[in-house]
């Protein structure tokens, strides 16, 4: 089932940020049992090139993959997408208007102005049916926003009336600095702002999404009714597991 159609039901997904730039990551991702891949073209070393076979990767895994670009801009909106991933992450959105701009790349006529191509990988390189694929490639697109910055987090209210948002990612950092309380992710007042948060999007028929750095947090906030938790990076995830085995070894 598509990433878009899961949220749209209501579950509960969780997956990785990818850094490093190999195809087995995925892989190992979807054998693993992620629901999702974040791969990074933002922060990591992955360019729209080697995307690509990470998205096929991912796809033949079974775990969906969603790509980060490193910015609000139509251009690498649409290449995220014609590639073939199942959403786009939009980093930096401050405001509605720049909600606006990154929904309207997302999407073709009438509801975006997505640049019209069907010789792509995500229209099977014009296999899919001419007259279907524009419209049925808006409704299986998951546009996903990260919201940063005191800006965009007072602006939320406002975020949220755009039309066409499937989640609302909040980084907890932002959210905790714009509290006056920088860096304590755990705050009983960041807690109370997310569920804050939560409502808000609920009301307006969108899921909120959550950075966590470890599982223990990611099951907290899963309890707490987060749809889209995102759990550190591979990098992160590979270096603790060979720490912890060293560790292991060392003190025996």
């Amino acid at each position: 089932m598509l990433l878009k159609d899961r949220l749209k039901n209501g579950e509960q997904v969780f997956g990785p940020f990818v850094n490093l730039c190999h195809p087995a990551v995925l892989e190992i991702a979807g054998l693993a049992g992620f629901d999702f891949a974040i791969i990074d073209t933002e922060h990591g070393e992955l360019s729209s090139d080697r995307a690509v076979d990470m998205v096929r990767a991912a796809k033949l895994a079974g775990v969906s993959p969603v790509v980060r670009v490193y910015g609000n801009q139509p251009e690498l909106i649409a290449k995220a997408l014609d590639i073939g991933a199942e959403g786009v992450q939009v980093p930096q959105i401050g405001s509605k208007a720049e909600a606006l701009a990154a929904v309207k790349a997302a999407k073709f006529s009438p509801e975006g102005a997505r640049g019209c191509n069907r010789y792509v990988r995500a229209a099977g390189y014009s296999a899919r049916d001419k007259f279907s694929y524009f419209g049925n490639s808006n409704k299986e697109t998951a546009v996903i926003l990260q919201v940063e910055g005191k800006e965009g987090i007072d602006n939320l209210p406002e975020i949220l009336t755009v039309e066409g948002i499937d989640v609302l990612f909040i980084g907890p950092y932002d959210l905790s600095a714009s509290l006056g309380i920088p860096g304590q992710v755990d705050h009983p007042a960041l807690v109370e702002e997310m569920q804050k948060n939560m409502k808000l999007a609920s009301e307006a028929g969108v899921a909120i999404g959550f950075f966590v750095d470890d599982v223990e947090t990611a099951v907290k906030w899963k309890k707490w009714g987060i749809q889209y938790i995102s759990l550190a990076a591979d990098v992160g995830l590979l270096y603790q597991a060979f720490s912890n085995t060293v560790k292991a070894f060392k003190e025996a």
